[in-house]
């Protein structure tokens, strides 16, 4: 890797950043740690990182356009890598984090991987909804121009309305060209600020979206913070390739964790004689989705002003956001509420107080709650479980194998497992045995008896799966053999 960093470089090439490292704890309890919102879908069957990926590979027509790079956290690379196979024949990369260090460091180990092409990096997060594509893709081009005259370029949304969960930026007075220098940036203001800060026409909200080249980026990190750029070089040149992803060394969680924001942008804005940051001024229906208000803004409204999902039934009831994913839920006299059931959880608010859920969240994760990062429903590499049953010493799993995948090789110390098929055919390996299953067909797992379930054919295999014993965690796993790399054991 090259510490002498060019800025003579002239390609004009665009490379599309993702970051998906984003946990989403505001919209619980449908997005959770271990299932955050970015793999959600709000109106239509997409799902917010499959709509970015999308959106990234159209940006630009004027320029050579690269394949968009992802950067997630290591416990989400299938879920990452099955939402971009439903929709993109490939992708440039799949980074994984082994924890999250925020945006700065997710972007440095970026430009450092691509620095001898030094494109124009695109950075945006995956969990962001952009209705108005073309109005996007404008900006965009408006901000390659900047990019590749060496600035620093961000994307200022144009308000409509004083939004206290936003960030803003700052522009100079009476300022209306589409392009203007960046004054300052704003934290999320109280609700008598947010409303001077549209009163003035001098702020819009800070979309988190930014373009530069690769080098500029190197040269402001290891200037304004070195000490990230050291870790994040230090960590790129023992990073290595694993089953097609780059995964960063583990010494990634020593590096300090801050946002590009901060440690960068904020510090450009005071350092104009050597940098120059100019924002785009657009209006592509963008919104951050960081609140259950914000579902409530995007979706329509029945004619009680209500956003009603699922089976509900309200009497005399308005202003509301109600949801449900499963039982029946009825409401009755009730105005400006939030109701979000799901199978393990039910969550009930004030619809205009809705950023508090994340208090609500750390809550369960400080009484170590499996609903602060768990559904019912968990997926996996080769499918998805789902827990229907769960006592001290005993617990019924709903399991799902997609078409050619198995589980690991595998025992339990402290717990016995009996399966039962219910639809399709199950290749079983107990011991030294293998035998297939067929519907109607179960066996039985000894405790520390090694184990595999696959499905060899072609449909989706379904087994009951009912574990008894002692102790019913999930670390209670040995594994032998893994497709998937999971801390296989020698």
């Amino acid at each position: 890797m090259k510490d002498n960093i060019n800025m003579n470089n002239k390609n004009n090439s665009l490379c599309p950043v993702i970051l998906a490292g984003g946990g989403g704890t505001r919209l619980w309890p449908l997005s959770r740690g271990q299932y955050p919102k970015q793999f959600l879908a709000f109106d239509d069957e997409l799902s917010l990182l499959q709509k970015t990926i999308m959106r990234m590979c159209e940006v630009s027509q004027e320029v050579e356009h690269n394949a968009p790079v992802l950067v997630c956290n290591n416990d989400h690379r299938f879920l990452v890598n099955d939402h971009a196979e439903q929709i993109v024949e490939e992708l440039l990369e799949i980074i994984l984090e082994p924890v999250g260090r925020n945006t700065a460091p997710a972007l440095t180990v970026v430009a450092l991987k691509y620095l001898d092409s030094d494109p124009v990096l695109l950075v945006a997060p995956a969990d962001h909804l952009i209705t108005d594509v073309a109005e996007f893709k404008n900006a965009v081009e408006i901000g390659m121009t900047q990019a590749l005259q060496n600035k620093f370029v961000t994307f200022g949304i144009c308000p409509s309305r004083p939004d206290t969960g936003y960030g803003y930026i700052e522009v100079p007075p009476n300022d209306d060209d589409i392009l203007a220098p960046v004054v300052s940036f704003v934290e999320k203001p109280d609700e008598a600020k947010a409303i001077n800060y549209i009163n003035s026409g001098n702020y819009l909200w800070n979309s988190g979206i930014f373009m530069m080249k690769a080098s500029k980026w190197l040269d402001a990190i290891k200037r304004y913070r070195p000490d990230i750029y050291t870790y994040c070089k230090e960590v790129t040149s023992k990073s290595k390739e694993i089953d097609g992803f780059f995964l960063l060394h583990s010494s990634f969680e020593d590096c300090p964790a801050e946002s590009i924001d901060y440690a960068v942008m904020e510090k450009i804005c005071h350092n104009t004689e050597d940098e120059e940051l100019v924002v785009v001024k657009t209006n592509p229906g963008w919104t951050d989705l960081g609140s259950w208000e914000a579902i409530f803004d995007i979706n329509s409204k029945d004619e009680y002003n209500n956003v009603i999902k699922g089976n509900v039934v309200c009497h005399e009831t308005r202003n509301s956001v109600i949801q449900s994913h499963g039982r029946l839920v009825a409401a009755f006299h009730c105005d400006d509420i939030l109701v979000v059931e799901t199978s393990d959880a039910v969550l009930v608010g004030k619809r205009n107080s809705s950023q508090s859920v994340k208090h609500i969240v750390d809550k369960l994760i400080q009484l170590d709650k499996q609903e602060a990062s768990l559904h019912q429903l968990v997926h996996r590499p080769w499918g998805s479980y789902e827990t229907l049953e769960l006592r001290d010493n005993y617990q019924v799993k709903r399991l799902i194998v997609k078409p050619g995948k198995k589980l690991s090789l595998q025992l339990h110390h402290k717990r016995a497992e009996h399966w039962v098929v219910v639809n399709g055919i199950a290749t079983v390996t107990l011991g030294e045995r293998e035998f297939d299953l067929g519907e109607n067909e179960s066996t039985y797992i000894p405790v520390g008896e090694k184990h595999r379930l696959e499905n060899k054919h072609e449909m989706e295999l379904e087994v009951i799966e009912v574990q008894s014993g002692s102790y019913l965690g999930e670390d209670d796993i040995v594994r032998f053999e893994d497709d998937f790399g999971r801390h296989t054991k020698s």
